[in-house]
């Protein structure tokens, strides 16, 4: 009885289309951005910070850019990864090689590289889809790790090929401690997110659902299929491209190519497909709850006396049972658990 909509009119079209229309979920997104900015600064550990919380908001937004791409505009990638690389090396290399820009250019830039990149590699979907645009995406990700392992002058001449990431520094100020970094990151993945929030509720958003239900009906009432897709595929892009960024930056410290294999791309497939296709909130829960589950498994484990080989295996056992009970019970993942919740919420305690 305490989530109702009765009693909250709508006087104007405006009121009536916020993203957040009952009172009740605005005050609780309220009172989580003041969970999230204040309390969880004071009070979290290092180890949750480094460990838990700043991976988790860099895979919710590689998770937030694939989800544009699959779950709204209808178009399976398994490249993400490799977006991510180039959103990284090309910001080591603008900070690198232009004195003076700013961090957050340079994030930005590194963004549209790989929102070029991605367009570029969007091409083959003009023609192909489904599994064979899976195949065209997944030789992305062997074209991008190859060409930074090759090209030397990405990594800047290193005889190792990894390389340390600049220290990160806005307007004088360094965020070079775990609460810095978090609260930086938290900042740059609510701002993406409102703005992905926004977009798919545009005319743009629209047209992205339209092409994934039937492209050739959206094409028939007007819809423009080219610049629909790549512009998919560079949002998409630009969002993996600055998670990639933040993943070399506040999280590993390095830049090397390896650390943005093909595993990597897949588990952001298995983020988005957990948490919830076509959903902004499934892309964090599905971040959550994959970058959760080895840690309570580790602890499992080490409660229980198992090895930590076994315990390995029994997390990729875990993942493929999950991904398979999805599949059949809820292809919407998370995000429609959730969703069904409040349903119920709404009409408790009344039968239904």
């Amino acid at each position: 009885m305490f989530y109702r909509e009765a009693g909250q009119f709508k006087s104007s079209y405006q009121t009536d289309g916020q993203i957040f229309p009952i009172r009740q979920d605005r005050i609780g997104i309220a009172l989580l951005i003041v969970l999230a900015f204040i309390v969880v600064p004071i009070t979290a550990t290092p180890y949750f910070f480094s460990a838990i919380l700043i991976p988790f908001l860099i895979f919710s937004l590689a998770a937030l850019g694939l989800n544009i791409l699959t779950g709204y505009a209808g178009q399976l990638s398994l490249g993400s990864a490799a977006f991510m690389a180039v959103g990284a090396f090309s910001t080591y290399n603008f900070v690198l090689r232009v004195p003076g820009i700013p961090l957050l250019v340079a994030f930005i830039l590194g963004g549209l590289c790989a929102a070029a990149v991605g367009i570029v590699f969007g091409l083959p979907s003009l023609r192909v889809r489904g599994f064979y645009l899976a195949a065209s995406t997944l030789a992305t990700q062997f074209f991008v790790v190859s060409a930074l392992t090759k090209v030397r002058w990405f990594t800047n001449y290193s005889s190792s090929g990894v390389i340390t990431a600049q220290k990160m520094q806005i307007l004088g100020i360094d965020f070079d401690t775990p609460p810095a970094k978090y609260l930086l990151v938290l900042s740059i993945v609510a701002t993406l997110a409102l703005l992905a929030k926004n977009l798919v509720r545009s005319n743009v958003g629209r047209c992205w659902m339209a092409v994934r239900d039937m492209d050739v009906a959206a094409e028939v009432i007007g819809i423009r299929l080219m610049r629909t897709k790549l512009l998919a595929f560079a949002i998409s892009s630009f969002y993996c491209g600055v998670a990639g960024a933040l993943y070399a930056y506040a999280y590993l410290g390095t830049v090397e190519p390896e650390a943005y294999n093909l595993d990597l791309s897949f588990r952001i497939l298995f983020m988005v497909i957990i948490g919830g296709l076509g959903s902004i909130l499934g892309s964090f829960l599905g971040a959550a709850f994959i970058v959760l589950l080895p840690v309570l498994l580790n602890t499992l484990a080490h409660a229980a006396n198992i090895s930590t080989a076994v315990a390995s295996n029994l997390e990729l056992m875990v993942f493929g049972a999950l991904i398979i009970f999805f599949l059949i019970v809820e292809p919407h993942g998370l995000a429609r658990l959730w969703q069904i919740a409040k349903e119920k919420l709404r009409l408790w305690p009344f039968p239904h």
